[in-house]
């Protein structure tokens, strides 16, 4: 029998994946010290993509959001994410800034660190690893995990081995796209674990595909040390399978994790509240969808793109992006879907299905990829393609491109910040508009009250949904009615 240890997600891919990272402090605050009581062996709640959503659609501040859930876990390791050459932007960020923003995170209670980085440019991960440990922090670099000819085994196990050997405190194996399936990990899974040298493996398996959990139990049986969970209102379908089955599932199939479950209810019963008081859908297990396996979709993706099809008007077409991303990855050469190769898929896909010709418009971005600049791809671009996207005036500009390495004494002295470099970051990753808005609406509110009476409850959807000008409530307890002054 093993013991198992278990990474929270509910605070970031879990959020991310289901409600578009839209999660506010008032929102999370509340649920924090129950999360810390369980005994997770890290809590995540931050990566770059949170830190811009915190102030563009929250309008709080991220520095703010760090320190007060960082406060309120005083006995948990908190867990941020990186990109290993980028932090908001789908370009690159100097190195000076990304070792710069790590230092910041250890500073706002971050404590443990995941690196990614599609293509493997194992020099940066290497730097930031040695950045986040040089500040106490663990670190586990990340094996993103991608269903294609050309990502085997063999090729898995050889990338293993180089991030084995910068010395970090485990290795990290993400499924972001829910597309491994159990056959696939008992060959993957033993490759893997012999490349690390007995370093702890970690699972972050997304249950699109709807076979994380068997994933899971396999990677057990064969030796992963640590799984990723939400809780479970923020679980299941495009997130992960739920804490609260996971440690049902692991038990029964003779392991054990020291997690203290008192708490899951609570957090449960907040985190439906809020999704009641704001509309926003709780998880449902997924139905098993061959599709996936083909577009493979970013769980922690799904949210924010139909979000962002749903601003423009175009959540009728989803179906047809989907099928267009499929397509493009393979012309593209496979790129494991994860950012920010998953939103460069998903932006041509768009563009494709909704101009006369596809790569008729080619994003900056994938010029970019397609001249390298990412590192090198892992299979081959298909050449009708690539001729398309290098006959642009644009690719004639990124074929010289060298990206610029400015210091951090240059940065301070350019945006004016002194010796603030919360404030420099922010200025660096942020729009300055909405840097001003986020500002303007004051402190963040810590709580969020959540009406206990059902009927109360009943009523805030009524009034969601409500079109007319009378709405009426009748229990056996109560009579309400409602009217809209003309």
């Amino acid at each position: 029998m093993s013991t198992v240890e278990f990474i929270d997600q509910t605070l970031r891919d879990g959020q991310q994946s289901w409600w578009g990272m839209r999660m506010r402090l008032g929102h999370a605050l509340p649920i924090a010290p129950d999360l810390d009581r369980v005994g997770y062996h890290a809590v995540d709640i931050a990566g770059s993509s949170i830190f811009e959503v915190q102030v563009r659609y929250c309008r709080e501040d991220p520095w703010e959001y760090l320190s007060a859930l960082s406060a309120a876990m005083p006995r948990s390791r908190l867990r941020a994410g990186t990109r290993s050459n980028g932090i908001v932007t789908f370009g690159l960020t100097p190195d000076s800034v990304m070792d710069l923003w790590v230092r910041r995170l250890v500073a706002h209670g971050m404590d443990s660190f995941w690196i990614y980085d599609g293509l493997f440019n194992v020099d940066k991960v290497a730097r930031l690893t040695q950045v986040a440990k040089g500040e106490g922090a663990e670190v586990v670099p990340c094996i993103l995990f991608a269903n294609s000819p050309v990502h085997t085994d063999e090729y898995y196990a050889e990338k293993a081995k180089e991030l084995a050997a910068l010395g970090p405190d485990g290795i990290y194996f993400e499924d972001a796209a829910g597309v491994l399936t159990p056959e696939r990990a008992r060959t993957l899974f033993p490759a893997v674990l012999g490349a690390i040298g007995g370093l702890p493996l970690e699972l972050h398996l997304h249950n699109n595909g709807t076979m994380a959990p068997l994933c899971y139990l396999e990677g057990i049986r064969l030796g992963a040390a640590r799984i990723h969970t939400a809780a479970r209102p923020l679980a299941n379908g495009v997130s992960h399978p739920s804490v609260e089955m996971m440690l049902r599932n692991i038990r029964a199939s003779g392991h054990d994790a020291a997690l203290d479950a008192e708490p899951f209810g609570r957090i449960a019963e907040h985190l439906v509240g809020v999704a009641e008081g704001e509309g926003w859908p709780v998880g449902i297990p997924a139905e098993y969808d061959v599709t996936t396996y083909q577009h493979q979709l970013p769980g922690g993706m799904t949210g924010t793109m139909l979000n962002q099809l749903r601003d423009r008007g175009m959540a009728h077409r989803l179906d047809d992006v989907l099928t267009e991303m499929a397509r493009i990855r393979e012309e593209l050469g496979f790129p494991v879907m994860a950012t920010p190769f998953s939103q460069l898929v998903g932006t041509q896909a768009v563009l494709n299905v909704t101009t006369k010709e596809r790569y008729e418009i080619v994003p900056d971005e994938v010029v970019f990829y397609a001249c390298g600049h990412y590192g090198d791809p892992v299979g081959k671009l298909d050449p009708e393609v690539l001729d398309r996207i290098m006959s642009s005036p644009r690719a004639k500009e990124f074929d010289r491109y060298e990206p610029p390495q400015p210091t951090l004494d240059e940065l301070r002295q350019q945006m004016g910040t002194g010796g603030d470099d919360d404030e420099l970051l922010l200025r660096l990753l942020v729009n300055e508009d909405d840097i001003a808005a986020m500002r303007a609406a004051g402190p963040a509110r810590r709580d969020y009250p959540i009406p206990r009476s059902p009927e109360v409850r009943l009523l805030q959807k009524l009034l969601r949904h409500a079109s007319g000008s009378h709405v009426h409530l009748e229990t056996p307890d109560m009579t309400l009615s409602l009217g809209r002054t003309p």
